[in-house]
């Protein structure tokens, strides 16, 4: 259920409450808001007689029952968009992130190459893999924590903040050593005991959708994280698996506004993945930044020809460049709109 409080409840009467809502046997979860304070009690139930109970609290202005499955992401929870902050970058303020860099973290040239790129072209975090989970045992696994360390070094130099992927509940205390962003993919989503350690942490996560995930899917995950005490999460629509075969995946790009009804959470859209093929990562960019995407993330490498993973979807050093400078009337466009906001 939620209990939205007076805008002139005391600290006594939100901690009041709070006890009130354990006592009923659910877990009160506070969500500070400019204006007001919101209490979500999480649990089985949302019993009329304790929703009635509550209401006639002290500072309490009203409390309903939570009508969807996920609750601590929802809307209903939180009205306010979530901004994410990773030092001066903010994700979800109305403006627009760029997060850039190759698939996998394969040589120290490779990486600082790609990385001084971006970032001279406007990106400002480096995605790239130090662990690769991939379709075949053959194929690439990537470096691991010298892929991290390599990845720390690019950080150092050229100040862009690092996105990398996790895979295993095992790896969170060594990675989130060196990650400023700890990525879910898409074949982890679904990961409950890597989500509920990820809830530890206190670095931000951004989630990838699953292959074959629904929307409720996708929010119930996040909310495992959520639920465990990490609010610092976004959602990224990658691609799903349907019957077309031209594409590597189907990008649904109308999940932006539908995520913008269902949750506060920031949006990221990551055309590369979505498409699988390096021309159409361009057009697909600014149609997500048309729509609304909080950032977008796009796989780049001094030369896709020879990556280790993902050549194809790669755009080269200055594809990202000429992308980034198309791209330049939409930001402008968005921080002028988050300005004004």
């Amino acid at each position: 259920m939620i209990v939205a409080m007076n805008a002139d409840a005391t600290q006594q009467q939100i901690d009041h409450i709070c006890e009130r809502i354990r006592q009923f046997g659910y877990t009160p979860h506070l969500i500070q808001g400019e204006e007001r304070t919101v209490i979500a009690a999480i649990g089985k139930g949302d019993k009329k007689e304790h929703i009635e109970s509550l209401k006639s609290a002290d500072g309490v202005e009203d409390a309903f029952p939570i009508l969807q499955p996920f609750k601590l992401v929802s809307t209903e929870v939180k009205k306010e968009r979530s901004v994410i902050k990773i030092g001066d970058i903010k994700i979800g303020d109305g403006g627009l992130v760029v997060m850039a860099g190759p698939c996998s973290v394969e040589t120290r040239d490779q990486l600082l190459t790609t990385a001084e790129s971006v970032a001279k072209s406007g990106a400002q975090l480096l995605r790239g893999g130090a662990y690769k989970p991939r379709t075949s045992p053959y194929e690439f696994q990537g470096l691991a924590e010298e892929g991290l360390k390599l990845l720390a070094e690019a950080r150092e130099k050229t100040g862009l903040k690092v996105v990398t992927e996790i895979l295993n509940a095992e790896d969170v205390d060594l990675v989130e050593q060196y990650a400023d962003i700890l990525q879910v993919g898409a074949r982890n989503m679904q990961n409950f005991e890597l989500l509920k350690k990820l809830g530890k942490v206190n670095k931000p996560v951004m989630l990838k959708r699953g292959l074959s995930a629904t929307i409720k899917e996708f929010l119930l995950s996040a909310e495992y994280i959520v639920s465990h005490g990490n609010p610092n999460v976004m959602l990224c629509e990658r691609g799903i698996r349907t019957f077309e075969t031209a594409l590597r995946n189907t990008l649904d790009l109308a999940v932006v506004p539908l995520l913008n009804e269902l949750t506060h959470l920031p949006v990221v859209i990551d055309p590369s993945h979505g498409t699988g093929k390096r021309s159409l990562v361009p057009p697909v960019a600014r149609a997500a930044v048309a729509i609304g995407a909080d950032a977008i993330m796009t796989e780049v490498h001094p030369c896709p020809e020879q990556a280790w993973s993902d050549g194809p979807q790669s755009l080269r050093l200055e594809d990202f460049a000429k992308m980034m400078a198309d791209l330049q009337p939409y930001i402008k466009l968005r921080q002028q709109a988050a300005a004004a906001a």
